[in-house]
């Protein structure tokens, strides 16, 4: 079970993030963006060591408010291997030194995901202890997938991030949440999250919602 402390982080998350966001070949806009935190809930690293966040950013900085879905990983030590991923460093109030990472590129949030997928691991809360997030839904229609073997060859591109998933499937994380898209499971999917945030663009008392990831089969493509 993950502990939320209700502490200080310098920098803070978001700090971290905007230098950091247009380096990525999904971002959307051309200059520094302006960043709220709007949702996004997380999951439980099962030995405790790793924090693991799906956050939802949204920048204000254009012409209209953009969504983007960051996966995180808050480590107590470096990652060994995963310098390319690593975002950034924070000072934490209680747990002291934390390394933020890229979550696509960190092990145990690759075997979280996939276990969220399968229905083996529940999404939690965001900023409460030992809460289930509700608003998260996800759906598995494939046979047992294994365990997933590390490393993987992690790939970057206009749409998102896509990494190699046992059984031959293939794991796409959206980056650029679109809450006009379904937010089901695609039709050539085999397997799906999606989760909510609050959208500038939502009507008053709704939430927007939107794909965060889908596992495709092996014969997708």
């Amino acid at each position: 079970m993950a502990i939320i402390h209700n502490t200080t982080v310098k920098p803070t998350k978001l700090e971290l993030l905007a230098p950091w966001l247009p380096t990525r070949p999904w971002y959307a806009g051309s200059g520094t963006p302006e960043l709220t935190r709007a949702g996004g809930f997380r999951l439980d690293d099962p030995e405790g060591e790793v924090g693991i966040e799906f956050m939802v950013a949204v920048d204000t900085s254009g012409t209209g408010p953009v969504a983007y879905h960051v996966p995180l990983t808050y480590r107590g030590a470096p990652l060994p291997g995963a310098e390319h991923a690593l975002i950034g460093t924070m000072e934490h109030g209680v747990l002291g030194p934390r390394w933020a990472y890229d979550g696509c590129h960190d092990p145990v949030l690759y075997t979280e995901l996939l276990a969220l997928i399968e229905g083996h691991a529940p999404a939690m809360a965001q900023s409460i202890t030992d809460t289930a997030d509700h608003e998260v839904t996800r759906s598995y229609a494939g046979a047992g997938l294994g365990a997933p073997s590390w490393p993987v060859d992690v790939t970057d591109d206009e749409q998102g991030t896509v990494l190699p998933a046992p059984g031959g499937t293939t794991l796409r994380v959206h980056r650029v949440l679109d809450p006009t898209a379904p937010d089901t499971r695609p039709a050539d999917a085999i397997g799906h999250v999606t989760g909510a945030w609050q959208s500038p663009d939502a009507p008053e008392g709704t939430r927007a919602r939107a794909l965060f990831a889908a596992l495709h089969g092996p014969n997708a493509g």
